[in-house]
């Protein structure tokens, strides 16, 4: 099953060399493990534009199409046996010390 780590932050989180230091280390771990599939840091929330088509109305945004304390900013993809075994690996990455991760479930019946 294909699970997706949604990491976020709040406006005070600071990345120290140490923390990229571990992440890197976790991402070679997971990768030497078979598990990880993708990943990737995300430019700042300001950068994002929001799109939505309703009723043939088209609403564009020069922002995230959230206004939480915490944004997103990276993501991974990742393999594991079900959610039991998708959480403990999320507890492993850095991030889950550092900030927040949101373990979300890839649904299947949408892939070709």
């Amino acid at each position: 099953m294909e699970f997706l780590f949604i990491i976020s932050h709040d406006s005070a989180f600071r990345p120290d060399p140490k923390l990229l230091s571990d992440i890197k280390a976790w991402i070679q771990t997971a990768e030497a493990e078979g598990v990880r599939i993708d990943g990737k840091p995300l430019e700042p929330a300001s950068a994002a534009v929001t799109v939505r088509l309703r009723s043939d109305e088209e609403k564009i945004e020069h922002a995230p199409f959230s206004s939480s304390e915490e944004q997103m900013c990276a993501y991974e993809l990742v393999r594991c046996g079900g959610m039991e075994e998708a959480v403990a690996l999320a507890k492993t990455h850095p991030m889950a010390r550092a900030a927040t991760i949101e373990v979300r479930p890839v649904w299947d019946a949408m892939q070709v």
